[in-house]
């Protein structure tokens, strides 16, 4: 009689688990704070052109009260 063959898969360490729940998490987090930093920059491009037309409509306004 032949003994069955033996599989030996390594079962993974706890530390192992949470190293890779942890780059899952991270690279999510990556991608998160990316999308937040864009969506700032679209927003100060934003308020930046509003500062700069509000400067135009000021200066337009004293320009004529002036004249």
């Amino acid at each position: 009689m032949q003994a069955a063959p033996v599989r030996a898969t390594a079962i993974p360490s706890v530390t192992d688990a949470l190293r890779v729940v942890e780059s899952l998490l991270m690279s999510s987090g990556q991608r998160t704070a990316r999308r937040n930093a864009w969506t700032s920059v679209l927003d100060d491009r934003r308020r930046a052109k509003d500062r700069a037309e509000a400067l135009r409509v000021l200066e337009e306004a004293m320009t004529t009260r002036t004249s």
